[in-house]
């Protein structure tokens, strides 16, 4: 998280008062905090903070704090847990009785013709390109996480649905995604009925989610490249130096390399230290689960990835395919399999169509205590920008925070879950978010679930929570800061532009004087501001987390850390997906976890005239989206962010299929 380049750092909320609105220059992966004249500066240790310390306000609210201590003590009792001693959310497959059965069959008969399924039908689903977090309309286009992993839960149980046909190419997701479908396939697996994968092309996170397949089969042509992972980083030093710029960059925390960018021509150690971490923690899950279940050794799997094997009937002989088939051969044998006429053809629902197939027609509705899911996916933003249309995907803030007050004035929600999928973004809108959160979970239990990534503005959302469920491969932390602007004086003389400025007071110029570098007193001012930045910051994050300071300082300094690495440190409270986080809101809430709950989804879609047009086929619809949100990205990118760093991942978040040039001047951009 970092202040952004040309403004001062602060701890929001507001900043303090000055003589005009601060137009802020964003650095990737930059958060600070304004802090309140009226702030009491923590002690040590967790125990000595109170809530009101981070409040706007002084004055004693004797109402609110007897829910506040109560909230605290839950914190630490919670915080003081550790992963073995919550409930695993494990999915049991359970047949159904025989008067169930017959009920489901009633159910069957009295369903839409569009949620009616031919008996013996294969649920067939391509998994390609992004998915997303969010739960879709009929109209979106694009693949639902949500709605994928409840297409796997109700295919298990529909009598109509004999198995499933799973196509497998080319993902633009993160590794938290993916671990997430994997742990549905294997856990529709328990069903008895068959799940066959198909791999035209195949990477490394490609084959993690194919492996788990009961069969795996792959045209002769097919695409495997399983050579190992890879993580760069991008730097714009040398960019810069040829058009004339300066970057004038205060950063805090070791760890945190979105100064680097600007900095620096090449790694630093410290951020090559971090790389190097999550890199082998990726690596080494991947060779763990994939040796676990192909049942090989691990140092067989890692010597057959070192021999760069590429051909596709060295995949077969060495088992990590069933059979070498195209697809009409698969779908040939799956009807033979069935006892399907060969002049006949196979039945088959598409994951669109069964998306909407309704849960309660194949019993499998939702008991009568009710859990609100409020998900959270992409940038933060404080209000929504005036160009984006009303399916553009980020975290408004203003939104989440209407839906969080919703859950918390209703009597009806027994817990909370708050999913967020977020490498940060404004920090003002983040902090609003954080205290949001902190006052629902002191009126009931409220959990976050982590995705592929929570990081800097992320984080901050989910510090707010008693208890946080990641992924063992999310990437979350990245507690630091970077502050600083860019001295464009050389480029504004190569250019022939020119500017002056007439100002009063000795530092009224500490923003707008682009076109020259930092006074010495300038420069010390905002480092010590940065240097405060970074402390409001940690201090928060240990408060939230009930840990002491000096410890906070241990794991903080702009670190990215994977989940397992974040729960062994005590950022993280618990291992798992969705479902685990289900099972500790219902031990929260004192639910048994025998008994069903609702999920209500404060973030059902809604049909959209874009969408609807681009679900016809408008493809121009899909330009000016795209347009669209590249404008809000260079235009609206004001106030402080709390970004995590702007890391390219090849092979682990879809980068390879990038041109990276262009995504190194899009980052570069979007901070102007």
């Amino acid at each position: 998280m970092s202040p952004s380049p040309q403004s001062p750092p602060c701890l929001p909320p507001p900043l303090p008062s000055s003589p005009r609105e601060i137009r802020v220059f964003a650095l990737k992966n930059n958060l600070s905090f304004t802090h309140s004249s009226k702030f009491v500066a923590p002690a040590a240790h967790r125990r000595s903070f109170s809530v009101r310390a981070f409040d706007d306000s002084s004055e004693p609210a004797a109402e609110t704090q007897k829910p506040e201590q109560e909230q605290e003590a839950k914190e630490q009792e919670s915080h003081a847990k550790k992963d073995g001693d919550y409930p695993s959310g494990e999915f049991e497959f359970e047949e159904f009785g025989v008067w169930k059965q017959f009920g489901v069959k009633l159910k069957m008969l009295v369903a839409f013709p569009w949620q009616r399924v031919k008996k013996g039908s294969v649920l067939t689903m391509k998994l390609r390109g992004q998915i997303s977090d969010q739960v879709k309309s009929r109209f979106s286009s694009g693949l639902s996480l949500p709605q994928i992993c409840e297409n796997f839960i109700k295919a298990a149980y529909d009598p109509r649905i004999s198995g499933i046909y799973l196509h497998i190419d080319s993902l633009s997701c993160g590794w938290g995604k993916v671990e997430e479908i994997r742990r549905h396939i294997l856990n529709f697996k328990k069903s008895g009925k068959f799940i066959v994968g198909y791999v035209p092309t195949c990477q490394e996170k490609e084959y993690y989610l194919a492996c788990a397949c009961g069969e795996l089969y792959a045209p002769p042509s097919a695409y495997f490249s399983l050579y190992g992972l890879t993580v760069q980083a991008s730097f714009l030093r040398g960019v810069l130096d040829k058009v004339g710029v300066e970057p004038q960059v205060q950063r805090i925390g070791k760890y945190k390399s979105a100064g680097d960018q600007l900095l620096r021509k090449s790694m630093s150690e410290e951020n090559c230290e971090m790389l190097t971490t999550i890199l082998d923690n990726i690596y080494g899950s991947w060779i763990d689960e994939v040796s676990s279940t192909k049942g090989k050794k691990r140092e067989d799997i890692e010597n057959f990835i070192n021999e760069g094997v590429f051909q596709v009937e060295r995949l077969k002989k060495e088992g990590f395919i069933t059979d070498i088939r195209y697809d009409d051969e698969v779908i040939t044998m799956l009807k033979e399999r069935l006892g399907v006429q060969t002049d006949k053809n196979l039945p088959l629902v598409d994951y669109r169509r069964y998306s909407r197939v309704r849960k309660w027609t194949l019993g499998l509705s939702g008991g009568k205590d009710l859990i609100a899911v409020i998900r959270a996916s992409g940038a933060i933003s404080r209000v929504k920008s005036p160009t984006s249309l009303p399916s553009s995907s980020g975290i408004i803030a203003e939104q989440i925070i209407e839906k969080i007050r919703v859950v918390r004035e209703s009597k009806k929600f027994k817990a909370a879950i708050i999913r967020i999928d977020s490498p940060g973004g404004d920090a003002l809108a983040s902090d609003l978010m954080w205290r949001e959160i902190r006052q629902l979970a002191a009126s009931k239990p409220v959990i976050a679930s982590m995705v592929d990534v929570a990081a800097s503005g992320g984080y901050y959302m989910a510090m707010g929570t008693p208890t946080i469920v990641a992924e063992k491969l999310t990437l979350t932390g990245s507690i630091g800061v970077v502050s600083g602007k860019l001295n464009l004086g050389n480029l504004y003389e190569k250019i022939g532009f020119n500017k002056e400025i007439i100002s009063r007071g000795k530092y009224a110029e500490l923003l707008a004087a682009e076109q020259r570098p930092f006074r010495p007193d300038e420069a010390e001012l905002f480092a010590k501001m940065a240097d405060n930045a970074y402390k409001m910051f940690r201090d928060k994050a240990a408060f939230s987390r009930s840990m002491p300071v000096d410890k906070m300082e241990g794991v903080a300094q702009g670190r990215v850390w994977t989940g397992n690495d974040a729960a062994s440190r005590g950022l993280v409270d618990a291992i798992g997906g969705f479902s685990r986080a289900i099972a500790i809101a219902k031990e929260k809430a004192n639910i048994p976890q025998t008994n069903k709950v609702t999920l209500v989804e404060l973030s059902r879609p809604y049909p959209s005239l874009p969408e609807i047009l681009s679900g016809i086929g408008g493809s121009l619809v899909g330009v000016d989206t795209a347009m669209k949100e590249l404008l809000r990205e260079l235009t609206f990118a004001e106030g402080i962010q709390a970004r995590m760093d702007g890391i390219s991942y090849e092979r682990l978040e879809g980068a390879s299929f990038s041109n990276p040039i262009l995504a190194m001047i899009k980052d570069y951009l979007s901070s102007l």
